[in-house]
């Protein structure tokens, strides 16, 4: 499924809730659902530097497709890195720089969180854009 193919589907599911509250706690539900990141990759040089909360970010490059394990010390924040996660793992670095982002002001989400979590989505969507320019450059 392509990034575009997977952001549709997400605001289609995010389309489904009524209000905020229960697209907030939909968003929770995704960082629950995150795979476990092993405490040992929990160091400051994978953390996502301007987050209002603790967040890591680890990627591998393999076979041409990125693999991102995320975390964060807050609910919240955790959910809002698993919604990139999911529309950026296993695909080709070429095609997460080329991806349009804007996705996430469609969520609704930007409106709703306090200035710093809306600040964490742009700071969180560069750093995986980050990871992918640097598996490209080693292509």
């Amino acid at each position: 499924m392509s990034i575009a193919s997977k952001t549709q589907t997400l605001l289609e599911e995010l389309s489904f809730f009524q209000d905020w509250q229960e697209r907030y706690e939909y968003v929770i539900s995704m960082g629950k659902k995150l795979s476990p990141m092993d405490d040992a990759l929990k160091t400051p040089a994978r953390t996502i530097k301007g987050c209002q909360s603790q967040v890591w970010l680890e990627s591998q490059h393999c076979d041409n497709k990125m693999s991102y394990t995320a975390d964060s010390d807050s609910l919240i924040t955790k959910g809002m890195i698993a919604l990139f996660v999911q529309i950026l793992d296993g695909e080709a670095p070429e095609d997460i720089l080329t991806a349009d982002m804007s996705f996430i002001e469609k969520t609704g989400l930007k409106e709703h969180l306090a200035p710093t979590r809306a600040n964490a989505l742009t700071l969180m969507a560069a750093e995986m854009k980050k990871h992918a320019l640097e598996a490209a450059g080693k292509n």
